[in-house]
């Protein structure tokens, strides 16, 4: 495939600056991450990144954007490998079958290029100890099954802890302390609390957990009506339609906001934008 490198890293910085609103911190940890991870000839291991947060906030838009960037193909090449639980692993009885299939899998396409990237959506609703599978390609060592993997990307997407990262900007805001200022120390531990120590998610009692594999991870904050207003207004562009205030007000206003007393932050994020919208047009 054709890894974009460092020009990649440099494009998806700006796209990330000018198109991805209301995270400072997810442009912050991604970009440093993916900068070492790129620049350095040689990782001691893949580049692991778990994206937390509810819907809407971004974290399917950022990782399709780092696929593009990073693959001229996109979601479409053939060594971007995207997996959801729904779709690839309904069956909790055919566990031991999904284990066998999801290993094989990953070595396969790691044999055919090491610079692959797996993302793994909806990991709250993955069956716990499926996953763990996996953890042969994760960690550093130099020939796992006889592949050389350490140039690998794994994403791990959840809304898991999304409650959790909420509550911890609303009491933020409450202390007077602004959205820029919140730190990955500010949310970690509260992330910590609802995505691995919960025996709903697909990490309770993770070995990716505990041998610490997991490089980054990435709370996506919720957005308030100004970020809103943005994501309409990029939406309307996007679909070639004129850019109208009242519209852009209109759309962002129907959204429903939190808590009950200071309709603070969109309870959908920016997700069900689009299809506002078409009622205008």
């Amino acid at each position: 495939p054709a890894p974009a490198g460092h020009a990649g890293s440099c494009s998806l910085e700006f796209d990330l600056a000018t198109t991805l609103v209301g995270q400072p911190l997810v442009r912050q940890q991604v970009m440093k991450g993916l900068r070492e991870f790129l620049e350095n000839p040689n990782p001691v291991k893949p580049l692991v990144m778990s994206f937390h947060g509810s819907t809407g906030t971004g974290k399917t838009y950022v990782s399709s954007m780092l696929v593009r960037h990073l693959f001229r193909s996109g979601l479409q090449s053939p060594y971007v490998h995207h997996f959801s639980p729904i779709v690839h692993f309904p069956h909790a009885e055919r566990i031991e079958q999904y284990k066998e299939s999801l290993k094989r899998w990953i070595q396969g396409n790691l044999t055919n290029c090491g610079r692959s990237a797996f993302l793994f959506d909806e990991m709250d609703k993955m069956h716990p100890g499926l996953i763990d599978v996996i953890i042969p390609f994760l960690g550093p060592s130099w020939v796992v099954y006889g592949t050389n993997y350490r140039k690998a990307i794994f994403i791990f997407i959840s809304n898991a802890g999304g409650e959790q990262i909420n509550n911890v900007t609303l009491a933020l805001w409450r202390a007077r302390k602004d959205r820029e200022e919140i730190s990955l120390q500010d949310l970690e531990p509260a992330i910590s609390k609802a995505v691995f120590e919960n025996p709903q998610s697909g990490f309770w009692k993770s070995e990716i957990i505990n041998e610490h594999l997991i490089d980054l991870v990435v709370p996506f904050l919720p957005l308030k009506h100004h970020h809103v207003k943005q994501c309409v207004i990029s939406e309307l562009v996007q679909q070639g339609l004129e850019v109208r205030p009242a519209v852009v007000q209109e759309v962002a206003d129907s959204i429903p906001y939190f808590p009950e007393e200071e309709k603070l932050f969109s309870s959908t994020g920016c997700k069900t934008v689009a299809s506002r919208i078409s009622f205008f047009f």
